[in-house]
């Protein structure tokens, strides 16, 4: 019998001015970026050819980003503030 135990975290949850908003997603999405481009640089030096799911990952963020960036410049915010709320959810496959 294979069983699961999971657990979720809340990692944002909060309210931003439009600026810090998008630093805060920016940032979060540039360390996912690099994390996956170094990812695939190890997977070059020692094997000697990339990493599929680092490389199919990497655009898929960049896209991502740029849906916050246009959806973000899309709407009139002024001075209201964005709320954020993204969690982590973590499952122990046995």
């Amino acid at each position: 019998m294979v069983t699961n135990s999971s657990t979720t975290i809340t990692l944002i949850d909060g309210h931003f001015s439009s600026d810090d908003a998008f630093e805060l997603l920016r940032n979060l999405y540039s360390s996912k970026i690099q994390f996956h481009q170094l990812k695939n640089f190890s997977s070059m030096e020692r094997f000697g050819k990339e990493d599929k799911m680092a490389m199919e990952r990497i655009p898929k963020l960049k896209e991502s980003l740029e849906s916050i960036l246009t959806i973000m410049k899309e709407e009139e915010i002024g001075e209201n503030m964005i709320e954020i709320k993204a969690v982590v959810n973590i499952t122990f496959l046995k």
